[in-house]
């Protein structure tokens, strides 16, 4: 697989490639910079980016910026997110249903294992999305209810919510003081009334549907 890796701290980037490499991808760009990360994406189409979200010169969200770029661009490039911080913005357009290249969302402090990471980039690179659990979390306290959410009622979306942020029915059921039937039954409401991928997992896309809903203000 050829990767392009964006990434400021020197030490980082270059392990970045180590591992990558190590892996048995070819690492065609290891920059510093957004705009050298748009330039080799353009360039040297490769299968896959992984970029840092706060990048120089105002080290906002430059990276997070080239990366909605190129998945507007050029959307079968897949896109590894690699982070200190969750971001809200361009969510929308990274978490695009349309086809195209996978998306994965991970905080660097949290990635325990490198294992798990090279696993994350395999999956990405397949077209599948990998989002970490506080990511999730974080983004379901900055989202509001509007779109396709609108059509559902306000314990369907505390229950969308709760499984956004990776909770299974039982625990679902404990935090609502509900019975899991009646919790598979919500769920099995919110598959009806949501326009879920029918290519994709349902719970899964149901997230994603939540998560691209409009910032709050």
């Amino acid at each position: 697989m050829r990767i392009v890796v964006a990434e400021d701290a020197a030490l980082l980037r270059e392990g970045l490639v180590r591992n990558l490499e190590r892996a048995g991808h070819e690492v065609v760009a290891a920059v510093a910079d957004a705009h050298a990360l748009l330039t080799y994406a353009g360039n040297c189409r490769p299968d896959l980016v992984v970029t840092d979200i706060r990048m120089p010169p105002t080290h906002i969200d430059e990276g997070l910026r080239a990366a909605a770029t190129i998945r507007v661009a050029q959307p079968d490039i897949a896109i590894m997110l690699l982070s200190a911080y969750v971001a809200d913005a361009y969510v929308g357009e990274l978490f695009d249903p349309t086809p195209g290249g996978g998306i994965g969302y991970l905080l660097k402090d949290r990635v325990g294992h490198v294992r798990d990471f090279l696993d994350s980039i395999d999956r990405v690179a397949a077209g599948g999305t990998v989002v970490d659990a506080e990511v999730v979390r974080q983004l379901v306290r900055l989202r509001r209810a509007d779109g396709p959410l609108a059509n559902l009622t306000e314990r369907k979306r505390e229950v969308l919510a709760l499984m956004a942020e990776g909770h299974t029915n039982r625990a679902i059921a404990g935090k609502l003081f509900v019975s899991e039937t009646a919790v598979r039954k919500h769920i099995g409401n919110i598959f009806a009334k949501l326009p879920l991928d029918p290519h994709s997992d349902r719970r899964v896309s149901a997230v994603l549907t939540y998560l691209r809903g409009s910032p709050s203000t």
